[in-house]
């Protein structure tokens, strides 16, 4: 099951990030009384680590309708195979495609700027729409802009080789964000999300473990069991200093806490510098903790020992760093198309993701293995996200 598998890795919300963020490279939110500039970005996306492996191309355009509308659309295909510690541990390998359809459009009436979008997301066993509506108003001079936004979204969820499961689920994201410039060299923006998820939440493929002295490993698998509601809400605070050079400085600090018992907490530092006019270099520090679910357990005393039941390694103690490297080139003039502004972009990210009480199980399989249940080692691993993309504007 593609999407469901990579969340134990890069969930949607952080590869979306990963990905789309950056086709600003300064990425505060844009002021509410400009329309987005009319471009196209060619995206290929690779991700590396954990035993999976996902890669795909991606194309996103954006055309306006003279002063007050914009359209866009946006195609993106996820191509996934591996096998994850989870699947060695009780599947096997997979290899499977998720494609992402996206249109939007813009309106702008003086000062105020209307968004809608929709998105389709459809694998063999989980099929995702969400439709999303924002509304962006710039106050005090344009130093000032206050934008809220909507989203609703409903998922259908198959297992494969099971024709009588079938399962759904719906997500609802309330967003409010305030930009203000500071200085002439200085912008912020207060975020504030919430969110709610009704139905089923959990993958219909994961287990949990539990004490079992009767088999050799001495314990035994069965299925998770998750609250069908969960309520979340996040506060983040993120800035952009201009440097001398036209270098910059963008820090971020956001903390999360839902009702599941989950809190967790990022820190990302981000500097810029143009080495001349058509390069620019881009370096990045991102560190994430988090304090797992209430109903997590790496190993539960017997069968069905708790209401609620999980061993999903996304809803453990873990921590997770990230350096990341990124190069934009502006191609000259002869070489671009459509106008003269097209530039290659290329962007790396080492994470390094080290869970504190998910156990690596696989030391069972190997023959000098003596541990017991609950002493294997914790579970920790590497992983490489490059995108490169092409950007010419028209």
């Amino acid at each position: 099951m593609a999407v469901t598998e990579l969340r134990s890795y890069l969930t949607p919300a952080r590869l979306r990030n990963l990905l789309t963020g950056l086709l600003v490279v300064l990425c505060l939110p844009a002021q509410a009384a400009v329309l987005p500039e009319e471009r196209v970005d060619s995206l290929y996306h690779s991700y590396d680590g954990g035993g999976v492996t996902i890669d795909g191309p991606s194309i996103l355009v954006r055309k306006n309708i003279g002063e007050t509308v914009s359209l866009s659309a946006n195609y993106y295909v996820d191509m996934i195979s591996g096998a994850s510690i989870d699947v060695e541990a009780t599947a096997s390998a997979y290899s499977e495609e998720r494609k992402e359809y996206s249109l939007g459009a813009d309106y702008l009436v003086d000062k105020t700027r209307l968004s809608v979008g929709y998105t389709n997301s459809n694998e063999d066993d989980y099929q995702a729409e969400t439709t999303s509506f924002s509304v962006s108003q710039d106050f005090f001079g344009d130093l000032s802009t206050l934008s809220m936004r909507v989203s609703f979204g409903n998922d259908d969820v198959g297992r494969n080789g099971d024709e009588n499961f079938a399962a759904e689920a719906t997500h609802r994201r309330y967003g409010l964000t305030w930009n203000q410039v500071l200085t002439p060299k200085l912008m912020a923006a207060l975020s504030i999300e919430t969110v709610s998820d009704e139905g089923f939440l959990n993958n219909p493929y994961r287990s949990v473990r539990y004490l079992d002295p009767t088999v050799e490993k001495g314990f035994s698998y069965e299925p998770e069991l998750y609250p069908t509601t969960r309520n979340s809400d996040a506060l983040a605070l993120r800035a952009i200093y201009r440097l001398p050079y036209r270098a910059a400085l963008k820090g971020e600090a956001r903390t999360y806490a839902d009702s599941w018992g989950i809190s967790a907490r990022n820190f990302e530092l981000r500097y810029t510098h143009p080495l001349r006019e058509s390069l620019l270099l881009e370096a990045k520090l991102r560190q994430y903790q988090q304090n797992g679910a209430d109903f997590y357990s790496d190993l539960f005393d017997y069968s069905e020992a708790t209401n609620f039941r999980a061993r999903d390694k996304e809803l453990s103690d873990y921590t997770t760093s990230t350096l990341g490297l990124g190069v934009t080139y502006r191609l000259p003039g002869n070489w671009s198309l459509l106008s003269d502004r097209n530039t290659i972009n290329l962007y790396w990210d080492y994470m390094m993701f080290d869970y504190d009480n998910f156990s690596d199980v696989r030391v069972h399989e190997r023959e000098t293995n003596t541990l017991g249940a609950g002493e294997e080692p914790s579970y920790k691993f590497a992983s490489n996200v490059i995108r490169l993309y092409w950007s010419l504007w028209f």
